[in-house]
């Protein structure tokens, strides 16, 4: 069983029959799930993620009333669960606390994404990073009743607005071609093999962090952005194959030449997608018209390498 299932299970279980018989007056106002870091919360778990962090558990949220009321009371009754449920029992490391147990809901969202509710200016989404919202989004709320986790949760899947999205694609725009298709075999031609594997590498988190932008998708924690690329819609399975590909090769042609098999399927979607009209076979020149479409004055403003 996956580790959201299990928790979901844990919870209806154990989590449920609790809230009802030792807090009734507030069973319409406890939320329950499992969201945040872990392989769990992104459905990527398996044998190996059982070692640390991993089995029956889940999150109750409060608001902040709430949480001053029963918070304490009800993660005394929390931590009295049973600690081994079919027949797994959670192994919790030290850098792993706190990611289930009673929330205040504002102090949740704090932790991912640096304050109590949705941003509220194209300044305050640029400055979180995405890895954080990823996370701050994942996993799968059980229940709420009354709906204010779940209010602010989905204000957040509908992603960034679209100047924050522009100027993040714009900017993978601009670095996916300086290290892949500008400065990789320059550094192979210079045997300088460190700094080739460095600007593959850069390419191909550059690249696919434009695929999860072009899905309106925020881009997971580095370990599961290969992974979680092939679900997606626009240019996920292609992507996630030309991406193991290069990987998979040891021939530097080879390498090159799907970097710009790569590169021209962006800018194919960019085009597509009324992004770009330009006709350089360099990502670079699409950065500079992806950034001018950006509407808020200041952020056209801003330098287009910075995303």
């Amino acid at each position: 069983m996956k580790g959201l299932q299990l928790a979901e299970c844990y919870f209806n279980e154990h989590g449920s029959p609790l809230i009802k018989q030792k807090f009734p007056d507030y069973q319409h106002k406890i939320a329950a799930g499992l969201i945040g870091d872990g392989s769990e919360c992104l459905n990527f778990d398996d044998a190996i993620s059982r070692d640390h962090d991993w089995g029956p558990g889940f999150c109750f949220w409060l608001t902040k009333q709430d949480y001053n009321d029963i918070g304490e009371a009800l993660q005394s009754e929390y931590d009295a669960l049973p600690g081994n449920f079919r027949g797994v029992e959670r192994k919790t490391s030290d850098w792993g606390k706190g990611r289930v147990g009673v929330f205040e809901i504002g102090s949740f969202y704090r932790e991912y994404i640096g304050r109590t509710n949705v941003p509220e200016t194209l300044a305050e989404w640029l400055r979180i990073p995405e890895t954080y919202l990823s996370a701050g989004t994942s996993g799968k709320v059980f229940y709420d009743p009354l709906g204010e986790f779940t209010a602010i949760r989905e204000k957040l899947l509908k992603f960034y607005p679209d100047d924050v999205r522009l100027v993040k694609i714009a900017a993978r725009c601009m670095s996916a071609a300086q290290s892949g298709q500008y400065n990789y075999s320059r550094c192979i031609s210079r045997k300088e093999f460190y700094a080739a594997q460095y600007a593959e590498t850069k390419f191909c988190s550059d690249i696919m962090s434009i695929v999860y932008l072009l899905n309106c998708r925020y881009t997971p924690y580095y370990k599961w952005i290969h992974r979680g690329i092939s679900a997606l819609p626009v240019l996920g399975d292609f992507m996630f194959r030309k991406i193991a590909a290069i990987m998979d090769s040891k021939d530097h042609d080879r390498k090159q030449h799907i970097i710009e098999e790569i590169s021209a399927s962006v800018i194919q979607t960019l085009r597509t997608e009324g992004l770009s009209n330009s006709t350089s076979d360099f990502l670079l020149d699409h950065g500079f018209v992806v950034h001018e479409k950006i509407c808020d004055d200041e952020l056209r403003k801003r330098n287009v390498w910075l995303g």
